[in-house]
């Protein structure tokens, strides 16, 4: 599944073979994988992917807790 939020795309994946495919595709000088999660630890688990769309001049900077 994916779905778009201005400049910020979430993918939800379904594999971590999966996941690994999905970043080396969205990942340019203007897309950048911004946050990644994991849901469930049963056999349904799910990786949702969080890309964020910037200029390629802009640098992002992680946020730490």
């Amino acid at each position: 599944m994916v779905r778009t939020r201005g400049n910020e795309i979430v993918i939800i994946c379904d594999s971590e073979e999966q996941t690994d495919q999905v970043v080396k595709r969205m990942t340019t000088d203007t897309c950048k994988l911004a946050g990644y999660e994991e849901w469930d630890d049963d056999e349904d688990r799910k990786w949702i992917l969080t890309f964020l769309v910037v200029d390629k001049d802009q640098k992002i900077v992680p946020h730490l807790n």
